[in-house]
């Protein structure tokens, strides 16, 4: 596995042969996918997964594009993802209309793969800057994925690969409460040989990592949910 973990798409749409598609694209360029075939699986699937970038088709069964666009945008676990929405409506209001509820980017049906990629890159790139290696710094930490170099107030820090790994997801959205499982998946890639209490014990070596004498410890621990990295508390 990278340094980091691949960035992660979720795909909500309901015809096969558009997911086939987007699926076979995405991954040939490196990223890894989740899909859903209804508004519904696809609010579901954000929430449990946190993905980097969300493709939603405007016209889905049951529940539309439009108001799973605007429920994402309401809720504090996934207000911050960035939403492309797919649409084969072209029309000024509608772009407008899909933008006033939160919609980050639009692309029309029928469209080029290789546009969609370029923005979806863009998006995720503006949203993640680790996944494109640029540093990046929150607080007194400042964390540079190409060099694979962790400091903290200035002193070079020693992290081995998964503590590397893990503070690459902390720091993409500081703030956030992680579950283990959500950790699990972004930093080990469901490996089946891996139990959550791995997790805790490399979530232990980060924190022991960052400890720096007279500074606060930025690992929160929340109980029964999982682990942030905020200063703010």
């Amino acid at each position: 596995m990278s340094a980091l973990a691949q960035p992660t798409v979720l795909i909500v749409e309901d015809e096969s042969s558009q997911v086939e598609l987007l699926k076979f694209n995405f991954e040939k360029a490196g990223y890894a996918t989740r899909v859903a075939m209804d508004g519904e699986e696809g609010l579901l699937q954000a929430e449990e997964h946190s993905p980097d970038l969300i493709i939603l088709d405007w016209m889905l069964p049951e529940l539309s594009g439009i108001e799973v666009c605007r429920q994402l945008k309401r809720a504090e676990s996934t207000k911050t993802i960035p939403v492309l929405m797919l649409t084969a409506r072209g029309e000024e209001s509608d772009r407008v209309r899909g933008l006033d509820t939160g919609a980050d980017d639009f692309v029309v049906k029928p469209y080029s793969v290789k546009e969609l990629l370029a923005r979806a890159r863009a998006m995720i790139r503006r949203s993640n800057p680790i996944s494109s290696g640029e540093v990046v710094t929150y607080g007194d930490i400042k964390l540079d994925s190409d060099q694979r170099k962790v400091f903290r107030d200035g002193k070079l820090l020693k992290l081995g690969p998964t503590e590397f790994r893990l503070l690459g997801v902390f720091i993409s959205r500081p703030g956030r409460v992680w579950s283990r499982d959500q950790l699990l998946e972004r930093v080990w890639a469901h490996d089946l040989d891996i139990d959550l209490r791995t997790v805790d014990v490399h979530v232990g070596r980060l924190r022991k990592a960052l400890k720096l004498p007279g500074k606060h410890d930025p690992i929160r621990t929340v109980r029964a949910a999982g682990y942030s990295l905020d200063f703010d508390v």
